[in-house]
């Protein structure tokens, strides 16, 4: 037996070990089946070249509790190793056989998944000891059993093993006895394991037995060693994609809408599959959707570094073994590469959507509901994929009807151009509560766009930024003649004081919210159109719309919805009423209130506020025209509610 130091040098050395290497207790498992598989990958690889004689055997890599010891035990049937070995790559620290295998191997390797030589120490963090029992695929190799309680003295002797490779035998300290538990390593194991390239072997698959679960005789491989990214496209049919996509996420219930195949030699290594799920609502909660993979080893699913943000709203898989990750391999390191591979997966999938766009129009205007919201976080937070996007990002008019922009824009320009040669595009977040605006415009010759989307107020400020000549405005933002001013404003004969007068006549009969502005203004519309109906005004609208995405615009959140009470000068109904403000009947009472005033005051402006309110309000309490035709525009715009239905 010989006892000794672990070497720790200046050249070598890593940050942290041992028991704070790693940020996630849990990565243990990982670092040590990685550490197995990369020892079997380098046996086939020997035996390919023909340094390793014979039949390989069993290869694959088990992992064995033992709830009595305490202990948990990862197997393989690899390379093995020598004292001289085990002295060179256990015993100095940070000295990575990965990658001195790679270096010497590097025409005829597989994929070696090892890296910075640090994994083995990851054992640490969960174990009060650690035992490496291992016997070298070399001819007359003796066995040698390694022991290390965490300190950084170690133990080692010759031993007896009869099976080529190695076995990690950890004893798990009593703080972590959850992994001790089947259901704790299973878990683990589809999490991290789930698509190596060698098979990892849990114990014996299970069946139903007299009502009870019963184990088989049939080894638990619990994954799969030749996943649908690593396979060629030409090779996969659709029923393979979709399949795939179940065994990530299985309990997604949607089917994807399509998918992108990554595959990529040169200038760097990249394989996957990007799918296309279904977007409606709530940007968060598909995130975190994308695994990362470096050799088929699981890394995280936290990519926002490695894609832009908005793709981080697709499914699916990024496998490339030149990511650069940290020492524990649990983040990643920004470098040029990773901007490559950023802009590499930017441009497929903006290709794919062209593609779709150009071969089957129809079908893509099906799937547009369900993608709309990716496509456009695309393009409001990358100006690179807008530029590529605008020509097949879609918007559907109340008919169902399809249009790109420069289509839309050609179909609206005869009717939609104001007389200031602005364009104006005209739409609905809601057709039923906006029925009698569209309803006005449609016999006006114009087009309503649907804009319900939960982007489309960010999408329409970007064009308007990006086309100087266009403007969107909701349907029920002004009067139809204001939307898209064709001439000058029409002028009334009314004076101030009789608006006044109208103005506090329907201010008495508005409902009182705190939560609710309305403001009354006079517009000579259209003898066809409304005597009285709300607008609301587009900047702040959009304002208070845009702040429940966008930080930093909370202000205009918590400001009271503002309307527009429009009162039509040149409907008949209003002109009766501007009427009897004049007539006989109320000049008397104004004429009175008048010299009442003047006996009180000797400010005339506060006289006539004063003649012009009790006026007002005897003539709002007469009339009950007053009080309908406020409901009907309070009703039409859906702000009747309550007890004021009644």
């Amino acid at each position: 037996m010989s006892k000794g130091t672990i070497g720790v040098t200046s050249d070598n050395i890593f940050p942290v070990i041992k028991k704070f290497l790693y940020s996630d207790h849990e990565i243990f498992l990982r670092e040590l089946i990685s550490n197995a598989v990369d020892a079997t990958q380098k046996l086939k690889t020997l035996s390919s070249v023909g340094e390793v004689k014979g039949d390989l055997g069993d290869t694959r890599v088990r992992v064995i509790l033992d709830k009595n010891k305490k202990t948990l035990t990862v197997q393989d049937h690899g390379i093995g190793m020598t004292a001289e070995e085990v002295d060179k790559y256990i015993n100095q620290i940070a000295f990575s056989g990965a990658e001195e295998f790679v270096n010497k191997y590097k025409d005829k390797t597989e994929a070696i998944i090892g890296h910075f030589g640090l994994g083995f120490y990851s054992a640490f963090m969960v174990s009060d000891k650690v035992e490496i029992f291992s016997l070298s695929y070399k001819e007359d190799a003796t066995a040698v059993h390694w022991t290390c309680s965490g300190e950084t003295t170690y133990e080692m002797e010759d031993t007896i093993k009869s099976e080529r490779g190695t076995d990690i035998v950890l004893h798990i300290n009593d703080e972590f006895q959850q992994y001790l538990e089947d259901a704790t390593i299973e878990g683990l194991l589809n999490k991290y394991c789930k698509f190596l390239p060698i098979e990892i072997v849990f114990g014996k698959k299970k069946e139903w037995k007299d009502g009870k679960q019963v184990e088989t005789e049939e080894d638990n491989v619990i994954n799969d060693i030749n996943p649908a990214w690593t396979r060629k496209p030409a090779d996969l049919k659709d029923e393979d994609y979709k399949a795939f996509y179940r065994q990530l996420y299985p309990m997604q219930m949607d089917e994807p809408l399509f998918w992108i195949h990554l595959n990529v030699d040169y200038p760097f290594h990249l394989t996957g599959i990007l799918y296309f799920p279904k977007i409606r609502t709530n940007l968060d909660v598909q995130k975190n959707k994308i695994q990362l993979y470096c050799n088929q080893v699981y890394v995280t699913d936290e990519v926002e570094n490695i894609v832009p943000q908005y793709l981080t709203l697709l499914h699916g898989v990024i496998d490339s073994p030149d990511i650069p990750l940290n020492v524990s391999r649990s983040y990643l390191q920004s470098d040029n590469n990773v901007k490559k591979i950023s802009s590499h997966i930017t441009k497929k999938v903006a290709d794919k959507l062209a593609e779709l766009y150009k071969n089957d129009k129809a079908d893509f205007e099906k799937k547009w509901d369900d993608i709309r919201l990716f496509i456009q976080y695309g393009m409001l937070t990358d100006e690179k994929f807008y530029e590529r996007a605008i020509s097949f990002a879609l918007f559907k008019n109340i008919d169902g009807a399809y249009f790109n922009l420069e289509e839309y824009k050609d179909k609206i320009k005869d009717q939609q151009t104001d007389k200031d040669g602005n364009l104006v595009v005209l739409y609905t977040q809601d057709p039923d509560a906006n029925f009698t605006h569209i309803e006005r415009a449609k016999q006006k010759g114009y087009d309503v766009l649907l804009m319900d989307g939960e982007l489309d107020v960010h999408a329409m400020s970007q064009l308007e930024q990006k086309n100087e000549k266009l403007r969107f405005t909701r349907i029920d933002s002004d009067i139809l003649e204001n939307l898209i001013r064709k001439e000058d404003s029409k002028k009334d004969e009314y004076t101030d004081e009789q608006k006044e007068g109208l103005r506090k006549a329907f201010e008495a009969v508005l409902p009182q919210d705190k939560k609710l502005n309305y403001y009354i203004s006079f517009e000579a519309a259209a003898e066809d159109a409304l005597p009285v109906f709300l607008t609301q005004n587009e900047f702040m609208r959009r304002m208070k719309e845009m702040s429940q995405h966008q930080q930093g615009m909370s202000f205009y959140g918590q400001m009271p919805d503002q309307y527009n009470l429009v009162v039509n000068t040149a409907h008949p109904l209003i002109q009766e009423l501007f009427g009897k403000m004049t007539s006989e009947e109320v000049e008397e009472v104004v004429e009175k209130e008048a010299d009442k005033a003047a006996e009180n005051t000797e400010n005339k402006d506060e006289k006539v506020k004063e003649t012009v309110k009790k006026t007002v309000y005897s003539l709002s309490g007469e009339d009950e025209r007053l009080h309908q035709l406020t409901d009907i525009a309070l009703l039409a715009s859906g702000q009747l509610k309550g007890e004021s239905l009644q």
